[in-house]
């Protein structure tokens, strides 16, 4: 059964949110297990209601009932798009389908060519300036350019008075919290590891532009009171504990003691190495969380990109194939450079039959993508004593590598 909440934020402004339990893979790529939620807001004023954003289409009936609770479709008078992605105007179509196109669309000039290819409607459209306002009903909208996060027609609406920063996807995690709001330390704690997920897979390539957003906020004096994103949790206890984790995330900041392991091993033989190297982590005195791809086991890409972004080290192991490298591996450093732009520190653990390939092959990916590989330690079929020994060397620099 899908959960479905209309609640209200403020006096004057609404939540609906839809828990999407049938999504396996957001976006068709990341896996997500935890599922999402999708946020849209309803402002009501003196001179008509304001929607920001929808849900994704697969939910267009049931968003309409939710919308349907809280006011009469054509009373609304404008649509807030703060961003193009269908998880957010899905349902659009329908909506303004049933208010009569009466309704004046807001959104970034970048999106307004967008609506006939993406939602096959031609609405009234205001494209607006960045710090542009919206004057109505006695409320005031401001609207905010913050690009990249994560497409380059994405804004956010400030409503002062009310304190309400409506964020779109920035801000947001995923999963489904068990409540609407940051009602406890302990509901933060546990939604904090999605969030993470969230912003390594979905802003990833982007992170940049998360300091960019906040610096420009701050600039404009904007302290929201509620940080209201379009999924996950609504922030209205400790708006600040999002702002600060997105802040430690795109700055970086490592977690002391974790490294991360990933590996390939077909008949063993990597395996083996990479068992020396965890056993040399954990007698240092660090925590390694392992991610292996073998005959018996595949690892979530998604988990695999969100421990990456807060670990202090990596630790890839892999075998040549075919003259390349082990296909799942190299898969998994193309995402990986896409998506992890910090510069950590990297030992490579390889294996080959006839030709020493997958261990260069890594390092010039690795390099070429600012990451800092302290060492390659390569050897033939299974490792003897000498090549466990190499291993186990390779920790040491890694480790040096840290302390720095």
């Amino acid at each position: 059964m899908v959960g479905i909440f209309v609640d209200k934020v403020t006096e004057s402004l609404h939540v609906l949110r839809v828990d999407d339990i049938k999504v396996k893979f957001f976006e068709a790529l990341w896996e997500i297990p935890e599922g999402i939620t999708y946020n849209a807001y309803l402002l009501h004023t003196s001179e008509g209601a304001i929607l920001f954003d929808s849900w994704k289409h697969v939910y267009t009936d049931e968003f309409i009932e939710a919308l349907k609770t809280v006011v009469d479709l054509r009373d609304i008078a404008y649509v807030i798009v703060h961003h193009m992605e269908q998880d957010h105007t899905g349902s659009l179509p329908r909506v303004l389908e049933e208010n009569g196109f009466k309704a004046e669309v807001l959104c970034h000039m970048l999106a307004t060519r967008m609506f006939s290819r993406f939602l096959g409607i031609k609405p009234k459209i205001h494209a607006v300036k960045d710090g542009e306002e919206l004057k109505v009903g006695g409320k005031v909208l401001k609207f905010i350019y913050t690009p990249w996060l994560h497409w380059p027609e994405t804004m956010m609406t400030f409503i002062p008075g009310d304190d309400v920063l409506l964020s779109c996807d920035a801000f947001g995690g995923y999963s489904i919290p068990k409540t609407l709001y940051d009602e406890s330390d302990n509901v933060i704690a546990e939604y904090l590891p999605h969030v993470r997920k969230y912003v390594a897979t979905v802003i990833g390539h982007y992170i940049n532009y998360i300091g960019k957003a906040v610096e420009k906020l701050d600039k404009l004096g904007i302290k929201p009171k509620i940080i209201a994103p379009a999924h996950g949790l609504i922030f209205r206890n400790k708006p600040e504990a999002i702002v600060d984790y997105y802040v430690k995330l795109a700055s970086g900041i490592a977690e002391k003691g974790k490294i991360v392991v990933v590996y390939s091993s077909m008949y063993g033989s990597v395996g083996k190495a990479i068992s020396a190297v965890i056993d040399k982590l954990k007698e240092k005195g660090f925590s390694p969380v392992v991610f292996r791809f073998t005959d018996t086991e595949r690892i979530n890409l998604s988990d695999f990109i969100s421990d990456v972004m807060d670990c202090q080290a990596l630790i890839i192991g892999a075998a040549t194939y075919e003259n390349n490298v082990f296909p799942l591996i190299r898969h998994l450093l193309d995402v990986l450079v896409e998506k992890i732009k910090a510069g950590k520190p990297v030992l490579v653990v390889s294996s080959y039959g006839w030709g020493r390939i997958a261990g260069s092959k890594i390092l010039k990916i690795l390099t070429g993508a600012g990451f800092k590989v302290v060492d390659v330690v390569e050897f033939q079929g299974m490792p003897d004593g000498d090549d466990l020994a190499k291993v186990r060397s390779g920790v040491d620099s890694l480790i040096d590598q840290i302390a720095r």
